[in-house]
């Protein structure tokens, strides 16, 4: 029988990974209010700034940390910026395109790319069961799409090619924070590149779009902050505190239920659908990518 501190590391992670999981319908409900991907983005990001500096303050000062070099400060901006919000930018993009279900699909496998990328960079060797886990995933992927393939435009290449992208992109983000959260604590590191992020989602709207384009109806507002405290903040907390119970391995293996989680609440809120080839296919991807994490 699992222990009590298991047990609620269990629940805080798939509590996250449902909370998370409702990010895609949020922002197709966004879509349906006729607000761009760049205005929705910005409130997500504006809103949960505050959050973000908090926890960049408060870590520097709990943990009598040194203080930051230039170097560092560009390297933060460097992942912050080209990184975590490259990569919310093209996924808000892509579900333009293509429905919450697939995107969570495809932005599921950052695993195999952060594999593939950590391979290339440090020059580590790929098992052969590796190897076999990302066909695996790919071969699923490939199953998921091919229903639509008959009958789509070009939106659907257009949606997947973007989510691919920012599963990419957070790949790298992944792999280059790595040796700056064990010098400087994750956190802190977390706290600052999240509030750089925040601030580039602002500075790019600006560039965008009036000031006016912020008159937005209170049910928008109300759909930002969901994005931002339900579907950014809330998680990640859950998750920080249910990796300490159970480890980061288990707590991988939990979040798989997030793009499940997400097929039924596309379906229940938003009508879509998902065939039997579809779900054969979500479940080669799902088990490839759990593969892939139990062997890093």
């Amino acid at each position: 029988m699992p222990s009590r501190s298991a047990l609620r590391g269990v629940l805080l992670v798939l509590a996250s990974a449902v909370f998370f999981s409702t990010k895609s319908i949020f922002i197709k409900l966004g879509y349906r209010e006729s607000v761009d991907p760049v205005t929705l983005l910005t409130l997500r990001m504006g809103l949960s700034l505050p959050f973000f500096l908090a926890m960049g303050l408060w870590a520097g000062h709990r943990e009598n940390s040194s203080p930051l070099t230039p170097r560092d400060w560009g390297a933060l901006a460097l992942l912050g910026i080209g990184g975590y919000y490259m990569a919310a930018l093209l996924d808000f993009l892509g579900l333009q395109y293509i429905s919450a279900g697939l995107e969570r699909l495809v932005l599921f496998l950052y695993p195999t790319f952060t594999v593939l990328i950590t391979a290339l960079w440090l020059k580590r060797p790929v098992s052969g069961r590796t190897w076999l886990a990302i066909a695996v995933s790919y071969m699923g992927m490939a199953l998921v799409v091919w229903p639509d393939l008959h009958h789509s435009s070009g939106q659907l290449a257009l949606g997947m090619t973007l989510v691919l992208g920012s599963s990419l992109t957070y790949a790298l983000y992944l792999v280059g924070s790595g040796e700056m959260i064990q010098r400087i604590g994750a956190n802190r590191f977390t706290g600052i590149a999240l509030s750089i992020a925040c601030l580039a989602g602002g500075l790019h709207f600006l560039l965008a779009n009036p000031l006016s384009a912020l008159q937005l109806s209170p049910r928008v507002w109300m759909l930002g902050l969901t994005l931002a405290i339900v579907c950014t903040v809330l998680p990640a907390t859950l998750l920080t505190n249910g990796i300490r119970h159970i480890g980061a391995t288990q707590a991988a293996l939990i979040g798989a239920v997030g793009p499940v989680s997400t097929l039924f609440l596309g379906y229940l809120v938003l009508g879509e659908t998902l065939g039997w080839l579809q779900g054969m296919g979500t479940m080669l991807v799902l088990g490839g990518v759990l593969m892939v994490s139990r062997q890093r």
